[in-house]
C-alpha cells in the first residue's frame, strides 16, 4: 500500500519515509524528546534507512500527495483488513472527533468540556466497527465542509470497505433531513441516533402509544417527517417512569421500525466503542494536530491508520489482560521498552531481547519467525530490509 501511495519500488527513499511515519505511529511519537531519543536506538535502521528524516523532509514528502490519494490508501487498507476479518461489518458507529490544533492560522476556537477553555480544534470523522473497535476509515472537517457533506463522503468509503447490510450508529450530531435521507435511500444502510430535545420530538413522544416491555420500561414508533421532505423515518420512543408523573421520554430517529427494541437496547449501546477508540488509541497520531494542509493531514492520518491495523495484529498475540493497553501503554512497555541489540547472521537480521517479561507470551510467537512465516504461506524476506529475513532471541 505504501508502494502504491508513492508510486514507487523497495528501495525508494519515499516509501522508506513512509515506512518511518508508520513506526513513528506505533511508538507515539508526537514531541520533540521522543524524537531526539530515537537517534540513539537505532530507529532508523527499522525503516531501511541510515539516518531519520527531519521534520522538513517528511512535510515535503506528504505535501506531494493529494487527498485523494491518501483515501484511496484509506480504502485499500480497509478492503485488506476485511479480507482479514478485522470487522464483522454489520454494526458500525460514526463519530465527529476533534483534534487540538496547533496551528496558526485563523481559526474557530472550541471547547471540548464546558469547564474548559476554548481552543483550536480540527475535526475529523471516524467509522469504528462497534463490535471490533477497529477503524474503517477517516475524514476531516474544514471551513468548507460541513458535518453532513463529510459524513455522506465517510460513508462512501464505507461502501466501498464493505459491501453488507449495515446498522448505523451515530449522534445527534448528525440529525439533519439531508443526511438521513441519504442513508435511506442506500440499499445497504439503515441507521439510529438520538433525537434532539425540540418541542416537536417531546410532543410526539408523549403522545405516542407505548408497549410496557418489563417494569417501568415501555418502547413506541410513530411515523417522522422533517419540513419539505417527502421520507419518512421513524420516532423511536423510550419511556421509563411506573406512574405516570415520573414518566421520562427518550427519542430516537432511525430509517427502520423493524425490531426496534433491539436497536434502542442492545445495538444503540455499542456506539461506546468508538469513544473508547479515542481515549486508547488517539495517541498513535489523533490527539494533536501541527498543520491544517488537508492533503498533509490526510497522508498523516491514513499511515497512523496503517500503524493501528498492525498493532491491533500484534496485540491479539498479547495474553487476555495486555489487549486493553492504550496504545502509548503498549509502545512504552513493549516497543521501546525492553532493552535489546541487533546483528546479522547471513541472511538473517537477530534482534536479541534482553530480560523481556515472560507473561507477555513474546517468546512462543517470534522465536524461529522464518520458519512461522514460511508455514504459514508468508515470504520471511522483508523488502524494506534489503529482503533480509527477521528473527528474535529472548535471554
Amino acid at each position: 500500500m505504501i508502494k502504491s501511495w508513492n508510486a514507487g519500488q523497495n528501495n525508494d527513499l519515499s516509501s522508506r519515509m513512509s515506512l518511518q511515519m508508520v513506526h513513528e505511529s506505533a511508538l507515539c511519537v508526537n514531541g520533540v524528546r521522543k524524537r531526539q531519543n530515537m537517534c540513539h536506538q537505532g530507529f532508523e535502521l527499522l525503516n531501511g534507512l541510515s539516518f531519520i528524516c527531519s521534520d522538513k523532509e517528511i512535510h515535503q514528502l506528504l505535501n506531494q500527495h493529494t487527498v485523494d490519494e491518501s483515501i484511496q490508501m484509506q480504502i485499500n487498507l480497509g478492503k485488506l483488513r476485511q479480507a482479514n476479518d478485522h470487522y464483522k461489518g454489520d454494526l458500525l458507529a460514526i463519530d465527529p472527533h476533534n483534534i487540538i490544533a496547533y496551528s496558526q492560522r485563523e481559526m474557530v476556537m472550541k471547547k471540548d468540556r464546558p469547564t474548559n477553555p476554548s481552543q483550536k480544534v480540527l475535526q475529523t470523522f471516524f467509522c469504528i466497527d462497534s463490535q471490533t473497535g477497529q477503524p474503517l476509515c477517516c475524514m476531516l472537517g474544514s471551513s468548507g465542509q460541513v458535518i453532513t457533506n463529510a459524513t455522506i463522503d465517510l460513508l462512501k468509503m464505507v461502501n466501498m470497505i464493505i459491501n453488507q447490510p449495515t446498522l448505523l450508529l451515530a449522534d445527534t450530531g448528525h440529525f439533519t433531513s439531508n443526511f438521513l435521507s441519504f442513508v435511506k435511500h442506500e440499499e445497504l444502510f439503515e441507521i439510529i441516533m438520538p433525537a434532539p430535545n425540540t418541542q416537536k420530538v417531546y410532543t410526539i413522544l408523549k403522545e405516542m402509544d407505548y408497549e410496557r416491555k418489563w417494569a417501568g420500561y415501555a418502547v413506541g414508533d410513530k411515523d417522522y417527517f422533517f419540513d419539505n421532505n417527502k421520507d419518512r423515518f421513524y420516532l423511536l420512543g423510550q419511556r421509563s417512569g411506573e406512574v405516570c408523573r415520573d414518566y421520562k421520554y427518550k427519542g430516537f430517529i432511525s430509517t427502520s421500525k423493524e425490531d426496534y427494541l433491539k436497536m434502542i437496547s442492545q445495538d444503540y449501546p455499542e456506539r461506546w466503542t468508538i469513544e473508547e477508540f479515542f481515549n486508547f488509541e488517539s495517541a498513535m497520531g489523533w490527539n494533536r494536530a501541527s498543520t491544517l494542509n488537508l492533503n498533509v493531514r490526510y497522508g498523516k492520518m491514513s499511515l497512523a491508520l496503517i500503524a493501528q491495523a498492525a498493532s491491533y495484529q500484534f496485540r491479539k498475540k498479547l495474553p487476555k489482560p495486555y489487549r486493553q493497553w492504550t496504545a502509548d501503554t503498549l509502545a512504552d512497555s513493549i516497543f521501546r521498552g525492553i532493552d535489546g541489540d541487533i546483528k546479522v547472521v547471513d541472511d538473517t537480521i537477530i534482534v536479541t531481547f534482553y530480560n523481556a517479561p515472560e507473561m507477555y507470551n513474546l517468546r512462543n510467537n517470534y522465536v524461529n519467525l522464518p520458519q512461522k512465516l514460511s508455514h504459514e504461506g508468508i515470504n520471511p524476506k522483508i523488502p524494506w530490509l534489503f529482503d533480509f529475513k527477521l528473527d528474535f532471541r529472548f535471554k
